[in-house]
């Protein structure tokens, strides 16, 4: 039997050595393709109608509930979150409900290579960490708005979009820690 060339012995894939770059590869691909299934999805009338537009309403509600704790002057209705003193309204859009940062954090979460049930608890406890930094937020820009419109744009606009998709990545990143190791992993790493 022949012996086989080095290089020729590079191209069989060897499961005691990982090939990195193959799994980079594979995580950007699966990362984008469910980007553009996810995204698209959160369009589509009926998931809107029957799932963003009441979890947004919702948001509200539980915003006003927050509110009320040290605030009796503010009501929600469906979207809006509203101060009866001086007539300001916050309308929660699309955007501004954290569901495109959990759109994002469940799609890193899916493309990773992790049991499924570490996947799906930190898809639920980073769906929790994003929504509980997103009502800071909404209620933040909700008291900035009625103190200053300048404000209230530069937060909204600049720093707010950008914590929360920050938030989505550092919920990836604590995830990614907290993985159970595989085996050839920690031989590998002297464990």
């Amino acid at each position: 039997m022949p012996e086989r060339s080095v290089a020729f012995a590079a191209l069989i894939p060897n499961p005691e050595i990982p090939n990195p770059g193959f799994w980079m590869f594979r995580f950007v691909v699966l990362f984008l393709l469910y980007l553009a299934i996810l995204f698209p999805l959160e369009l589509v009338p009926p998931v809107d109608a029957y799932v963003i537009l009441p979890f947004t309403a919702a948001i509200a509600k539980v915003s006003v509930g927050i509110v009320g704790l040290f605030d009796a002057h503010a009501i929600a209705y469906g979207k809006i979150l509203q101060s009866t003193t001086n007539g300001f309204a916050l309308s929660i859009e699309r955007g501004c409900n954290g569901v495109e940062a959990v759109i994002i954090l469940v799609s890193a979460m899916l493309a990773f290579p992790a049991p499924w049930k570490n996947r799906l608890i930190g898809i639920a406890v980073g769906f929790v960490a994003i929504q509980a930094l997103n009502l800071v937020r909404i209620i933040s820009l909700f008291y900035l708005g009625q103190w200053s419109e300048t404000w209230f744009q530069w937060f909204h606009l600049y720093l707010w979009q950008a914590l929360i998709i920050l938030d989505a990545l550092v919920a990836f990143l604590i995830w990614l820690r907290y993985l159970p190791q595989e085996p050839a992993t920690k031989a590998a790493r002297g464990a």
